[in-house]
């Protein structure tokens, strides 16, 4: 009969589990229960791809599969095909859901992340015109830059009329050009931030050509859109801080870059003028006149050089000759006779050296230093006889 039966075959039945059991062949055992009645369920371990979450006690849940009786204990179960959770759970699958298959398309990938701008000029911002979210942005980003615009599209953020509204102040943000966008609201319940999660919006937010800040909520909130921004702020005030550089930080970098600009144009000038300097010599040592100079100098130099070398060259010829002249004075006839020395001579002029060419009777001249003598030879002695 349960077999056969249809309706028994493809029901879902709402409750409260209790007794749950994991048991290590990976079957779950659990009862379900409300003030009217429990039954007995088993989800076997090849239907565990239809739970999403760890199952536990007190949990509210809707169960779908169908009703059998197990023999051995002679009782109805029922045997759960997929369990989802009740009320906010059901939300919360229909956010797993499509947190998965937008991560599978890839909207989630940090390669699509756009920085933000560490400057801006214009700051969009969609939210609710009236609530702490606008103020706290508002009150933040006038407080850190004051001469930042904000630009606000006063969106429905709650409620049937949130995701096309959302979706127009993103594209009307995208149209006027502003530098960054915050979207986002206060925090609320799961409910209350629904708009968020949906396909629309996180596609509206993935297209933006203005890099988005998510600021849904309070920090423990986490939306779809918080995946598929550019970047996710805790709260509206944390995105008004990571949207607006804060004005002083500002001008300590200028100041610092001011400082850092005249450090270097003081090093860019003195390098500067040292080379100025050094091309100046550079130029004074190539001009025609210190050339003209320098030639001048240099034959100056050779002209010392050849007059010191001629010096050592005549005084060198002068030793030479003295030492000539001494040579030639021992052998002039001249310092021999004035040493007492004197030139015997014939009558033909032919020089007397020995005893045989002279003859007795032989008229001789004799030469001495200072004349002639004209002389008789009475006599040859020849030494040794």
């Amino acid at each position: 009969m349960f077999t056969q039966d249809y309706l028994l075959q493809h029901l879902f039945v709402k409750g409260e589990v209790s007794n749950c059991k994991y048991h290590s062949s990976g079957h779950i055992y659990f009862t379900l229960k409300d003030p009217k009645g429990t039954i007995s369920c088993v989800m076997f371990a090849g239907s565990r791809s239809g739970l999403s979450f760890r199952l536990c006690e007190g949990q509210q849940v809707i169960v779908g599969g169908s009703v059998d009786v197990y023999e051995r204990d002679g009782k109805y179960q029922l045997y759960a095909k997929q369990i989802l959770l009740d009320g906010n759970g059901i939300l919360y699958e229909r956010y797993e859901q499509l947190k998965r298959e937008l991560e599978e398309t890839g909207m989630f990938a940090a390669e699509y992340k756009r920085p933000i701008p560490r400057y801006i000029r214009t700051l969009g911002v969609v939210t609710a015109s009236t609530g702490a979210a606008v103020r706290d942005i508002i009150q933040i980003a006038g407080r850190r830059n004051p001469y930042v615009q904000i630009i606000l599209y006063p969106a429905i953020v709650q409620g049937e009329a949130a995701v096309p509204s959302i979706i127009n102040g993103i594209r009307a943000l995208e149209q006027i050009g502003v530098d960054v966008m915050i979207v986002g609201r206060g925090g609320g319940s799961i409910e209350d931030l629904w708009a968020f999660n949906e396909r629309e919006v996180a596609e509206a937010v993935f297209q933006c050509s203005v890099p988005v800040i998510s600021a849904v909520g309070h920090e423990t909130d986490t939306t779809i859109i918080d995946f598929v921004s550019d970047l996710r702020a805790p709260t509206p005030s944390a995105a008004a801080e990571l949207a607006v550089t804060d004005i002083r930080e500002i001008f300590g970098e200028l100041s610092a870059y001011r400082d850092e600009l005249n450090r270097a144009m003081d090093r860019l000038f003195r390098d500067k003028r040292a080379q100025a300097e050094r091309l100046n010599l550079q130029l004074k040592a190539l001009s025609p006149a210190s050339r003209i100079r320098e030639k001048h100098m240099l034959a100056l130099s050779a002209e010392e050089r050849l007059q010191a070398r001629m010096q050592r060259i005549l005084e060198a010829r002068r030793h030479q000759l003295a030492l000539y002249i001494e040579r030639l004075k021992g052998l002039s006839p001249l310092e021999k006779l004035n040493s007492g020395y004197s030139y015997v001579s014939d009558d033909a002029g032919k020089n007397i050296r020995s005893v045989a060419q002279v003859k007795p009777g032989q008229v001789l001249t004799i030469q001495v230093s200072d004349g002639k003598i004209s002389a008789k030879a009475e006599q040859v002695i020849i030494l040794g006889e």
